[in-house]
């Protein structure tokens, strides 16, 4: 998979960032380093093209999500994790991701389908990957969700769903509401930055 790796600290975590529909392995690289400036920085382009655009999995006709695709597009990107861990040198449980829209999707699946080896991530403005799946526990697992109360792709109802999926898994979970739409803005990114100043002291 196309992607960056921008090495840190050697025991410094690593932030898996992954990007929205139509964008590249190079955005959020600011924002990984304003969240941690020791931290490595994996950030990888999604392999799906629609309409030209880089996604991470690919959508029906009706514009919903192929959840077969999705299962595949997660192992995919799990192994590549894997790999990249061995090739980079970097602790595969110390990986936290860093998703906006399409990748947050898609870090929320990895959370639904790998949960032992990915535990923290950022999420801003995802929708629920599966509906009507039981979850892994995810007992010691911290989850930032940045939404938008008036975000018109990712709705509100899919945060509140997907916060109360992952709480009911056992993970620790805080949601911040932002008022700009879809668009992820400094302020998200500072609350979430605060918030994982707060994880990685616990």
């Amino acid at each position: 998979m196309k992607h960056i790796f921008q090495p840190g600290n050697s025991t410094a975590p690593t932030i898996l960032i992954l990007h929205g529909t139509g964008g590249t392995e190079k955005d959020f690289l600011e924002a990984g380093r304003l969240i941690d400036p020791e931290a490595n920085i994996l950030s990888v382009r999604g392999n799906v093209v629609e309409e030209g655009m880089h996604r991470y999995f690919a959508r029906l006709s009706d514009g919903s999500i192929d959840e077969k695709d999705l299962i595949f597009r997660t192992q995919q990107l799990h192994q590549f994790l894997e790999e990249s861990a061995g090739r980079y040198n970097f602790d595969l449980h110390q990986v936290i991701i860093f998703g906006y829209s399409n990748g947050a999707t898609m870090g929320a699946s990895l959370l639904f389908h790998y949960a032992r080896s990915v535990t923290r991530a950022f999420l801003h403005h995802p929708m629920v990957p599966r509906r009507d799946v039981p979850l892994p526990s995810l007992a010691g697992s911290s989850i930032f969700i940045g939404a938008g109360t008036n975000d018109p792709i990712c709705l509100p109802e899919e945060a509140e769903t997907l916060y109360r999926l992952f709480e009911e898994a056992g993970a620790s979970v805080e949601l911040y509401w932002g008022h700009e739409g879809h668009q992820i803005t400094t302020e998200e990114v500072e609350a979430g930055a605060a918030w994982y100043q707060r994880v990685i002291q616990e």
